[in-house]
């Protein structure tokens, strides 16, 4: 009965197997098989004493297929045990596995071509842990980039290179790329399951290769060409490719400047920054008005920066974008460095020729929006992954780009060990995260039935204000001395204070309603400016509620705004005049410093990222001055420690005289941690000059004059005050002490009482 069974049942077992083969062979040709392991690289076949160990590979080109063996001297032939290219060989020794896979490689010759060996990419193990996907799965995986995108590895005896992505909802991941004639049909990668992994080990490949991920997502039959996020290299646009590269080839001459940093206390240092758009600082007029090299750069900028006195740079985005009207603001490249200057190396070479040079640099970063081009993030695996699905949370109605999905753990783990990434790999000293305030509010720029509320009814984004609290706690944590700077525009409070206090962890904060406030009043004609005092003392009423950076950045000299010199008004004289006071009052008022490029030597037209800076206006006297100006505002500014020591406490600050608005003047005092350690400070708004104007002084003594922005050396009138002047004993305001001033039109004094 037993037997009858048995053999009755063995035809149809039989032909389930084979019915079974034919699907997944099916599958496999259509580019739709979930798990191509289990029917490529070695297995075992067959049962009892007709068990042998086979090796099989999909290669639908190929005309001749052999397995070469290592200490075999013949091939073994490969037979075609399918039409769609499914080739199978069995090997001469026992059915053991796992098998080596470095022990065999595919001999194959497509039609017309040459012969090709490679070794087998299913035959190696998968190579992300377990430990690395739970990690992954719950968004603490901050070295994250080291396991995902692509790694050149040498994987048991083999070099090749390493390829894992995130597509949770994907029915199949490829690599592609030249080196499979772009066939998403092969190199189909190993499903990590929940996780949402894919990883697949591509023996063989070197550095340069140019590849892209094929996902045919569940919910589409199209597949999707898509550039790898984790990529440390692209190719230069239009070409949207992802490059494999290394980087480790930048030997680091930087210990001392990384040694430092880590010690530092930047709250009470000097911080002056230069913005710096690399594409358009200097461009090679005389060939065709190219970019500089990263390279060259190191040549150009560095000492430029150095000379000038700035102890810091902000380099607008250098992480890869595909449009160049965006500035990098619209990042689709997170962890590759733009190609338009050079390669990862070289951007290196940038960073450390810059910290050689005691400069830090800072990287504005973009976690708030990403664009929707086919090639990057968007829907990159046929569902909303990176962004919301809902346009009322996962769309930017300002700039058309899509908003992250701050409440998943994945996405999250994606933005944190990016900033982690740059930090790590180019050493860079700080990140300025750009449109902190869209973060933060889920009604940022759209009107009434736009936005959908938190949990609590509120405007907040819950979520994001959790992000942006883990982010700066774990970078703190892992590279002490390196900044974040948040550029939010809001009176969202506490930006930055520490998290254990309920603050958002940021260490600086620009100061917007400080810039906007002091334009609008340098914009107003002088005679006019008494009745706006208050613009320039409101600042003083929020100071030291964060630590915050004074920005004349980018934004103000693009879209109609005109160049900081034109929106000076008066004759082409006061122009300048109130750019060199607008300058001196900067450097004085509490906060770090930022300028950017061209601002120093008074750029007349307004920043366009498609050329150069004016560097012919150097051959003009007004422009020599207001440079040499702001080096040695640098050079007093960072030699000074009243000027720096103290800028977020009351303590470093006294309103001398704040009311005088009917002679538009204010005077104060600004001080170091050593109480008797100050500067006196007065500015004159007006082109009138003063004489005889009294400012009060803590102190008798003599008071030398340290700066003055109306000095020749700065092509000024050179009104003054004959280097310094005595204090008197003729109580003013609430000090003993006055002195008695001769106050430049449109000018700006320092003084320094003299330790006898």
């Amino acid at each position: 009965m037993s037997t009858t069974r048995a053999s009755t049942n063995e035809p149809v077992a039989r032909n389930k197997q084979e019915s079974e083969l034919e699907r997944e062979i099916t599958l496999l040709s259509r580019a739709e098989h979930p798990d191509p392991f289990r029917l490529l690289g070695p297995h075992v076949a067959g049962e009892g004493d007709a068990k042998r160990l086979v090796v099989r590979a999909f290669l639908p080109r190929a005309s001749e297929v052999s397995v070469v063996l290592e200490g075999h001297p013949n091939p073994v032939p490969a037979l075609r045990i399918s039409p769609e290219g499914l080739f199978e060989a069995a090997l001469p020794f026992g059915p053991v596995l796992p098998i080596s896979p470095a022990s065999y490689r595919w001999r194959v010759r497509e039609a017309g071509e040459a012969v090709l060996e490679s070794y087998d990419p299913y035959a190696f193990p998968p190579l992300l842990t377990d430990f690395d996907l739970h990690l992954m799965g719950e968004g603490t995986h901050y070295l994250k980039y080291e396991k995902m995108g692509a790694h050149l590895a040498t994987v048991l005896g083999v070099a090749g290179v390493q390829f894992a992505v995130w597509a949770p909802n994907a029915m199949r991941v490829s690599v592609v790329g030249d080196f499979n004639q772009w066939d998403g049909r092969t190199h189909t990668m190993r499903n990590r399951g929940p996780s949402g992994v894919w990883e697949l080990f591509v023996p063989g490949l070197v550095e340069g290769a140019i590849y892209k991920y094929e996902i045919r997502p569940l919910v589409s039959d199209l597949p999707m060409l898509k550039s790898d996020p984790y990529g440390f290299y692209s190719e230069l646009r239009p070409k949207t490719g992802s490059i494999v590269a290394r980087l480790d080839r930048h030997f680091w001459e930087d210990a001392e400047w990384m040694n430092k940093r880590a010690n530092r206390d930047w709250l009470s240092s000097p911080i002056s920054v230069y913005e710096v758009h690399l594409g358009s600082w200097r461009r090679v007029m005389e060939e065709s008005c190219r970019w500089l090299s990263y390279t060259e750069l190191a040549d150009q900028l560095v000492p430029y920066v150095k000379q000038m006195g700035y102890t810091h740079v902000e380099l607008m985005p250098v992480m890869e974008y595909p449009f160049d009207g965006s500035w990098g603001y619209q990042t689709l490249g997170y962890f590759a460095a733009t190609s338009r200057y050079g390669a990862p190396q070289d951007f290196m070479y940038l960073v450390d020729k810059f910290h050689q040079a005691g400069i830090g640099v800072f990287l504005d970063w973009t976690p708030a929006h990403f664009p929707s081009d086919a090639h990057g993030l968007a829907q990159f695996d046929g569902t909303h992954l990176y962004e919301h699905a809902d346009p009322r949370q996962g769309q930017h109605p300002d700039w058309g780009t899509l908003v992250f999905n701050y409440g998943r753990n994945e996405v999250q783990n994606f933005l944190i060990s990016n900033a982690l990434f740059w930090i790590d790999k180019y050493h860079i000293d700080g990140l300025r995260v750009d449109a902190v305030a869209s973060v933060l509010y889920l009604d940022y720029s759209r009107r009434e039935g736009e936005w959908i509320p938190n949990e609590f009814g509120g405007r907040e984004n819950l979520a994001a204000i959790a992000f942006l609290k883990r982010l700066n706690e774990v970078v703190y944590a892992s590279h002490p001395g390196v900044l974040t700077i948040a550029e939010e525009s809001t009176a969202w409070p506490m930006v930055s204070r520490p998290t254990y206090l309920g603050g958002l962890g940021f260490s600086l904060k620009w100061n917007m309603g400080w810039m906007n406030d002091t334009l609008s009043y340098f914009a107003e004609d002088p005679v006019h400016r008494k009745y706006h005092h208050n613009r320039m003392t409101f600042s003083m009423l929020y100071a030291f509620t964060e630590n915050f950076v004074l920005p004349f950045s980018h934004d103000e000299v693009v879209h109609g705004k005109a160049s900081l010199l034109n929106k000076m008004p008066g004759d082409l004289w006061e122009q300048f005049a109130n750019l060199r006071l607008l300058f001196g009052y900067m450097f004085a008022h509490p906060g770090k410093k930022l300028l950017f490029m061209g601002d120093e030597f008074g750029q007349r037209a307004e920043w366009d990222h498609e050329t150069s800076l004016e560097w012919h206006l150097l051959e003009y006297a007004t422009h020599r001055g207001l440079q040499t100006l702001m080096a040695d505002l640098n050079a007093l500014y960072s030699r000074e420690a009243a000027l720096h020591e103290v800028d977020f406490d009351w303590h470093g600050f006294e309103w001398l005289d704040c009311n005088d608005a009917d002679a538009s003047v204010l005077s104060f005092l600004r001080r170091a941690k050593q109480h008797e350690d100050f500067l006196v400070v007065v500015a004159n708004y007006t082109p009138v000059m003063r004489e005889d104007y009294r400012v009060a002084v803590p102190e008798q003594g003599f008071y030398r004059e340290i700066l003055n922005t109306d000095s020749e050396r700065y092509d000024g009138s050179n009104v003054g005050n004959l280097g310094g002047v005595e204090a008197e004993p003729i109580p003013w305001g609430i000090h003993p002490y006055s002195l008695k001033l001769r106050l430049p039109p449109l000018g700006a004094l320092y003084f320094k009482r003299e330790r006898r």
